[in-house]
């Protein structure tokens, strides 16, 4: 078979190789590539992802020393390395892929008999992502892989050490288990008392990685503050093996000139100001024009900033200073023992709703709403529109006695009458920019419109609304119903 030519003197020479030998040159060439991705797990070099360094080293330096605590019982603490990692960042930044590089040094090189568990929220999803990437990289290193042999994966081997996939969907399957290393797939999507029961539990070391689609998460407030938790955030740009499709996808979100903004600790600024709605640096011609230019996507999966949730269900949202001298009314969402009642101030007119909430918090009796509403000012003779699901704050009363007993105090409070189905009335929220008043409690709005989303399943998202994160929202969609219903308000009480 003839497979090139070479100079000698003044004429080529043609060399024949035999397709035996065609395939020991094959052989030796994938031999050499593995031998060359094996030592790129302890020899790093400039294309090395920055994520697998943090997260190597933060292993190998680990060090713990044991001491006597201020009550005199025996404790360790870390003083070198970390007992885990929190990678954050935008996406294609290799924070996963560093992930699944660790997991094979760890069994390769480090352990001989352990057990790693790597979570997602579902467990069908590891089956379009890490099912994939675990295919690909266990071929890459030359290693056993079961993913070619079967559809369903829950766990395999590399040598003696066990990979479990879980899913915090799995009815408790994987509550209590115990693993000598974690790997939080996604943080962002992983409750809390998942994340708690599992880390507890974790033997050695546990990371997390995700796209900062959050602006509120315990991520941030309770695990990234802990002194034996590092810390990375990185971005496309940080990864040197990006395809240049992927990379023309992320830059097609740029909404701004590129080079005519700053990032500061992780904030945007243009003209060396805070970068808001009155102060924009110039539109980006290009992505603009084409229409692809998307300022959530830019900051969460091109820079890496922390931003609002996907799957948003209110975006066209402003904060302002001041309700407008207009008329109003009043909405209210209960709340009894554990769920904030809302209480909401609200206008609406063609294409605007304002809205400023007066109360967040439980509020287990009709007298305590009464002192409510005379301390922020409640009119007597403004409508106050009331959720009017009958639920119980007690054995003895619930929305349906609240309401009677209000009214019987003066208010002139009422059902709002649902005739329309929810995603109606959501839908007929959004097609209008609601504007929210900036007071002593709009944080709480704030947050919720940073967190009320649609619900996902297997990654994909549905036409319905999670149950959580919604009483102000719920409060405000009272205010909505009743400004657009034509029919009597409903107060009788069947």
């Amino acid at each position: 078979m003839v497979i090139g030519s070479s100079p000698i003197g003044s004429s080529n020479t043609l060399i024949l190789i035999s397709k035996q030998e065609l395939a020991k040159i094959s052989k030796l060439q994938k031999k050499l590539k593995i031998l060359e991705l094996k030592e790129g797990l302890t020899k790093f070099n400039e294309k090395t992802n920055p994520n697998y360094k943090f997260l190597y080293n933060a292993i190998k330096d680990q060090e713990y020393e044991e001491y006597i605590d201020e009550y005199g019982e025996k404790a360790f603490r870390v003083i070198k390395g970390f007992r885990g990692v929190i990678l954050e960042g935008s996406s294609r930044s290799g924070k996963s892929w560093s992930g699944i590089d660790i997991i094979i040094w760890l069994c390769l090189y480090v352990e001989t008999n352990c057990e790693i568990i790597i979570v997602r929220k579902t467990y069908n999803e590891f089956k379009t992502t890490l099912y994939n990437d675990f295919k690909r990289r266990l071929d890459d290193f030359g290693l056993d892989n079961p993913f070619h042999r079967s559809k369903e994966v829950p766990s395999f081997r590399i040598g003696k050490n066990t990979i479990f996939f879980a899913g915090t969907d799995q009815g408790g399957k994987f509550e209590g288990a115990g693993s000598d290393y974690l790997f939080f797939n996604e943080m962002m999507h992983i409750d809390r008392k998942v994340y708690d029961d599992l880390e507890q539990r974790c033997r050695k070391f546990f990371w997390g990685d995700y796209n900062p689609s959050f602006t509120e998460h315990y991520v941030f407030d309770n695990v990234i503050p802990r002194y034996d938790v590092g810390f990375l955030r990185t971005t496309f740009k940080d990864n040197p093996y990006i395809s240049p499709q992927e990379l023309v996808k992320i830059r097609g979100y740029e909404p701004w000139l590129p080079n005519s903004y700053e990032i500061k600790n992780s904030v945007l600024f243009y003209n060396g100001e805070l970068l808001t709605d009155s102060n924009q640096p110039p539109e980006h011609p290009i992505n603009v024009e084409q229409g692809t230019a998307d300022e959530f996507r830019w900051k969460c999966y091109g820079l890496g900033l922390r931003g609002a949730m996907t799957g948003l269900i209110y975006t066209n949202i402003e904060y302002i200073d001041k309700f407008p001298n207009i008329a109003h009314s009043f909405s209210l969402d209960f709340g009894f023992t554990v769920d904030a009642s809302a209480l909401v101030k609200y206008a609406e007119d063609e294409r605007n709703i304002y809205a400023e909430l007066l109360l967040y918090a439980p509020t287990e009796t009709p007298q305590a709403l009464d002192l409510v509403f005379k301390a922020v000012g409640v009119e007597r003779d403004k409508p106050i529109a009331c959720d009017s699901s009958d639920r119980f704050t007690s054995q003895h009363r619930g929305t349906v006695e609240m309401v009677r007993e209000l009214r019987e105090m003066d208010w002139e409070v009422f059902k709002i009458s649902k005739k329309r189905g929810n995603m109606y009335w959501i839908n007929s929220i959004r097609s209008k920019k609601v504007h929210i008043v900036k007071n002593h409690l709009y944080h709480h709005a704030k947050k919720e419109a940073e967190n009320y989303r649609f619900k996902e399943i297997n990654g994909i998202s549905i036409n319905q609304p999670e149950d959580k994160w919604n009483h102000f929202w719920d409060s405000l969609k009272y205010g909505h119903i009743s400004h657009n219903t034509n029919k009597p308000i409903e107060v009788d009480w069947d």
